[in-house]
Protein backbone atom coordinates (compact mmCIF):
# COMPACT_ATOMS: atom_id res chain seq x y z
CA UNK A 1 0.00 0.00 0.00
CA UNK A 2 1.23 3.71 -0.79
CA UNK A 3 0.48 5.75 1.58
CA UNK A 4 1.40 9.36 2.90
CA UNK A 5 2.93 10.63 5.94
CA UNK A 6 0.88 13.72 7.15
CA UNK A 7 4.30 15.41 8.19
CA UNK A 8 7.39 17.33 6.64
CA UNK A 9 9.67 16.21 9.10
CA UNK A 10 12.32 13.91 7.52
CA UNK A 11 13.49 12.35 10.49
CA UNK A 12 10.33 10.88 11.63
CA UNK A 13 10.14 9.92 7.63
CA UNK A 14 13.55 7.96 8.17
CA UNK A 15 11.82 6.37 11.07
CA UNK A 16 8.86 5.26 9.71
CA UNK A 17 9.49 3.50 6.46
CA UNK A 18 11.72 1.28 8.60
CA UNK A 19 8.42 0.93 10.62
CA UNK A 20 6.05 0.37 7.65
CA UNK A 21 8.97 -1.64 5.66
CA UNK A 22 6.49 -3.77 3.96
CA UNK A 23 4.17 -0.12 2.52
CA UNK A 24 5.59 2.57 0.37
CA UNK A 25 5.75 5.66 2.89
CA UNK A 26 6.04 9.40 0.64
CA UNK A 27 5.96 12.51 2.56
CA UNK A 28 3.70 14.98 0.84
CA UNK A 29 6.32 17.08 -1.34
CA UNK A 30 7.75 13.87 -2.68
CA UNK A 31 4.48 13.64 -4.47
CA UNK A 32 3.63 17.58 -5.27
CA UNK A 33 1.72 18.59 -2.67
CA UNK A 34 2.46 21.61 0.30
CA UNK A 35 1.14 20.65 3.58
CA UNK A 36 0.97 22.30 6.58
CA UNK A 37 -1.49 21.49 9.61
CA UNK A 38 -1.62 23.89 13.09
CA UNK A 39 -1.76 21.85 15.79
CA UNK A 40 -4.39 23.47 18.22
CA UNK A 41 -6.09 19.92 19.60
CA UNK A 42 -6.16 19.50 23.19
CA UNK A 43 -4.90 15.55 23.30
CA UNK A 44 -2.25 13.57 20.69
CA UNK A 45 -5.40 11.86 19.13
CA UNK A 46 -7.24 15.27 18.27
CA UNK A 47 -3.75 16.22 16.62
CA UNK A 48 -3.33 12.85 14.75
CA UNK A 49 -6.42 12.64 13.21
CA UNK A 50 -6.79 16.32 12.85
CA UNK A 51 -3.51 15.80 10.10
CA UNK A 52 -4.62 12.93 9.17
CA UNK A 53 -7.78 13.58 7.92
CA UNK A 54 -6.57 17.20 6.42
CA UNK A 55 -3.79 15.40 4.44
CA UNK A 56 -7.10 12.65 2.96
CA UNK A 57 -8.83 15.26 1.94
CA UNK A 58 -6.50 16.52 -0.59
CA UNK A 59 -5.24 13.10 -1.58
CA UNK A 60 -8.04 10.87 -1.48
CA UNK A 61 -5.15 8.14 -0.38
CA UNK A 62 -4.36 6.42 2.62
CA UNK A 63 -2.74 8.43 5.23
CA UNK A 64 -0.85 8.04 8.62
CA UNK A 65 0.01 10.46 11.08
CA UNK A 66 1.27 10.69 14.58
CA UNK A 67 1.47 13.30 17.51
CA UNK A 68 4.16 12.43 19.91
CA UNK A 69 5.32 13.78 22.69
CA UNK A 70 7.19 13.58 26.54
CA UNK A 71 5.74 13.95 29.76
CA UNK A 72 7.66 14.29 32.61
CA UNK A 73 5.75 13.27 35.78
CA UNK A 74 7.21 15.47 38.09
CA UNK A 75 6.07 18.55 35.74
CA UNK A 76 2.76 17.29 36.05
CA UNK A 77 3.03 15.95 32.07
CA UNK A 78 4.56 18.68 30.57
CA UNK A 79 5.62 18.95 27.79
CA UNK A 80 2.97 17.16 26.71
CA UNK A 81 0.87 18.20 23.43
CA UNK A 82 3.45 20.87 23.46
CA UNK A 83 6.41 18.84 22.98
CA UNK A 84 7.73 19.98 19.57
CA UNK A 85 7.04 23.63 20.90
CA UNK A 86 8.18 23.97 24.49
CA UNK A 87 9.44 26.98 25.77
CA UNK A 88 8.78 29.05 22.40
CA UNK A 89 6.80 32.30 22.82
CA UNK A 90 2.88 32.12 21.00
CA UNK A 91 3.73 33.84 17.63
CA UNK A 92 8.11 32.87 18.26
CA UNK A 93 10.32 31.20 16.45
CA UNK A 94 10.21 27.20 18.02
CA UNK A 95 13.35 26.35 19.47
CA UNK A 96 15.61 24.01 18.59
CA UNK A 97 16.26 20.49 19.74
CA UNK A 98 18.60 21.33 21.72
CA UNK A 99 17.48 24.44 23.12
CA UNK A 100 14.05 22.56 24.60
CA UNK A 101 16.85 19.69 25.97
CA UNK A 102 18.56 22.22 27.56
CA UNK A 103 15.18 23.78 29.23
CA UNK A 104 14.12 20.79 30.04
CA UNK A 105 17.33 20.17 32.01
CA UNK A 106 17.31 23.33 33.86
CA UNK A 107 13.98 22.97 34.96
CA UNK A 108 14.55 19.26 36.37
CA UNK A 109 17.84 20.57 38.20
CA UNK A 110 18.06 19.37 41.41
CA UNK A 111 15.28 16.78 40.76
CA UNK A 112 15.50 13.15 41.98
CA UNK A 113 12.02 12.34 40.52
CA UNK A 114 13.03 12.45 36.88
CA UNK A 115 10.56 9.70 35.55
CA UNK A 116 9.26 10.01 32.06
CA UNK A 117 7.27 8.61 29.35
CA UNK A 118 7.27 8.90 25.47
CA UNK A 119 3.84 9.09 23.90
CA UNK A 120 2.72 8.74 20.41
CA UNK A 121 -0.83 8.10 18.77
CA UNK A 122 -0.90 6.88 15.37
CA UNK A 123 -3.58 7.44 12.92
CA UNK A 124 -3.92 5.53 9.55
CA UNK A 125 -7.52 7.22 7.66
CA UNK A 126 -8.29 4.90 4.53
CA UNK A 127 -10.93 7.54 3.69
CA UNK A 128 -14.15 9.43 5.52
CA UNK A 129 -15.55 6.55 7.65
CA UNK A 130 -12.50 4.77 8.13
CA UNK A 131 -9.64 5.36 10.60
CA UNK A 132 -7.61 3.31 13.08
CA UNK A 133 -5.97 4.59 16.42
CA UNK A 134 -3.49 3.34 18.70
CA UNK A 135 -1.57 5.12 21.19
CA UNK A 136 1.65 4.23 23.28
CA UNK A 137 4.48 4.90 25.63
CA UNK A 138 7.71 4.28 26.15
CA UNK A 139 8.71 4.56 30.25
CA UNK A 140 11.76 5.94 31.27
CA UNK A 141 13.73 9.04 32.91
CA UNK A 142 15.63 12.58 31.60
CA UNK A 143 18.82 11.74 32.29
CA UNK A 144 21.73 14.39 33.72
CA UNK A 145 22.62 15.17 30.16
CA UNK A 146 22.24 14.67 26.63
CA UNK A 147 24.38 11.63 25.82
CA UNK A 148 24.15 9.60 22.00
CA UNK A 149 23.92 11.29 18.28
CA UNK A 150 21.29 9.21 17.24
CA UNK A 151 17.80 10.07 17.24
CA UNK A 152 16.47 13.27 17.36
CA UNK A 153 14.22 15.68 19.85
CA UNK A 154 14.34 14.24 23.08
CA UNK A 155 15.70 11.13 22.40
CA UNK A 156 19.84 12.18 23.82
CA UNK A 157 18.20 13.06 27.15
CA UNK A 158 15.81 10.11 27.18
CA UNK A 159 17.16 7.04 29.06
CA UNK A 160 15.97 3.77 29.31
CA UNK A 161 17.31 2.68 32.94
CA UNK A 162 16.36 -1.47 31.79
CA UNK A 163 18.95 -0.67 28.90
CA UNK A 164 21.60 1.42 30.05
CA UNK A 165 21.12 4.74 27.69
CA UNK A 166 19.60 6.88 26.22
CA UNK A 167 17.43 6.64 22.80
CA UNK A 168 19.79 8.33 21.71
CA UNK A 169 22.60 6.40 21.96
CA UNK A 170 20.20 3.01 20.84
CA UNK A 171 20.63 1.08 17.07
CA UNK A 172 17.94 1.52 15.06
CA UNK A 173 17.17 -1.56 15.55
CA UNK A 174 16.73 -1.49 19.75
CA UNK A 175 15.37 1.43 19.02
CA UNK A 176 12.45 0.26 16.74
CA UNK A 177 12.07 -2.41 19.33
CA UNK A 178 10.80 -0.64 22.29
CA UNK A 179 9.84 3.01 21.36
CA UNK A 180 6.63 4.35 21.63
CA UNK A 181 6.36 5.17 18.15
CA UNK A 182 7.25 1.82 17.12
CA UNK A 183 4.61 -0.34 19.50
CA UNK A 184 2.07 2.13 18.12
CA UNK A 185 3.07 1.04 14.18
CA UNK A 186 3.01 -2.31 15.32
CA UNK A 187 -0.81 -2.17 16.38
CA UNK A 188 -2.01 -0.52 13.42
CA UNK A 189 0.04 -3.04 11.06
CA UNK A 190 -1.88 -5.82 12.84
CA UNK A 191 -5.19 -3.64 12.34
CA UNK A 192 -4.09 -3.13 8.45
CA UNK A 193 -3.32 -6.93 8.09
CA UNK A 194 -7.06 -7.73 8.45
CA UNK A 195 -7.90 -4.72 5.89
CA UNK A 196 -9.48 -6.26 2.86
Amino acid sequence: MEILLASNNRHKAVEFRRLFSGHTVRLPSEVGVRFSFEETAASYLGNALGKAAALYDRVRKPVLADDSGLAVTVLGGEPGILSSRYGSKPGGPVLGAEERNRLLLDRLRGEEMREAFFVCCMVLVLDHRRFYAAQETLRGEIGQEPRGAGGFGYDPIFAVPERGMTVAEMTDAQKDGISHRARAARCILSLLAGVP
